[in-house]
């Protein structure tokens, strides 16, 4: 069982990218990881996760969600073995573009679990997040949603108290901190204030080139991280 390590970075396209394009940015991730040594998640539509699975080998590919359902019964619903043996290792839950309701949050985490899959799950605000991490998920991105694709990352208080309060409740659980991270600089300056790791979106994708601009992610997180 892969464990989750800080520091990380998460690639997560979103349906930006799909096919051949998703293929393409997550060998360049693949080669990213295997340079710095850094835990690198590649996110993906469902439907290319075996593809990406089976052409990587440094990434942890890492489901866009998942439901708490056992084999059987649940037409239409995303099963966790399935995703599992297409290869995704790790699952993206309660996103703010795919919330989750309390009660199948905490049940999806428990069914990661016994699949043996990490867990990153997001919260919308320092208060959320203390209630996520009385789940036990392996980790927690605590994201204002209103800074999501904006450029502008959450002051550094922000990082700090919430770092803060995420270890006070579980200090094993990863602290992510991602909204509005856009740049080298903004993901080396979030690990230098405590966060285990981040990660982009738009960041990476509307860079000119967004395999350098993971390179150059990965590269800013491993430096701070070596600076703490």
């Amino acid at each position: 069982m892969i464990k989750a390590q800080s520091p990380f970075l998460i690639v997560n396209p979103k349906s930006y990218l799909y096919g051949e394009k998703s293929l393409e940015l997550a060998k360049a991730a693949d080669q990213v990881a295997k340079d710095t040594g850094l835990q690198i998640y590649f996110t993906c539509p469902y439907a290319d996760i075996r593809m990406i699975a089976e052409n990587t080998e440094h990434v942890i590919v890492c489901a866009q969600s998942m439901d708490p359902l056992v084999p059987g019964r649940g037409m239409g619903h995303v099963l966790g073995e399935s995703l599992k043996e297409a290869g995704a290792q790790a699952l993206f839950l309660n996103h703010a573009e795919n919330p989750k309701t309390l009660s199948d949050l905490y049940a999806t985490i428990k069914r990661a679990k016994e699949l043996e899959m990490i867990t990153v799950v997001c919260a919308d605000s320092t208060v959320e997040a203390k209630a996520v991490a009385c789940m036990g998920p392996d980790i927690v991105l605590a994201e204002p949603t209103d800074l999501i694709g904006t450029g502008q990352v959450a002051d550094d208080s922000y990082t700090v108290e919430t770092v803060k309060a995420l270890h006070e409740i579980d200090p094993n659980v990863l602290v992510m901190i991602a909204s509005g991270v856009s740049t080298a600089e903004d993901c080396y300056n979030v690990i230098k204030l405590g966060a285990d790791g981040t990660g982009a979106t738009s960041g990476i994708l509307k860079a000119p080139d967004p395999a350098v601009r993971v390179r150059e992610m990965a590269e800013a997180i491993v430096k701070a991280n070596q600076e703490k």
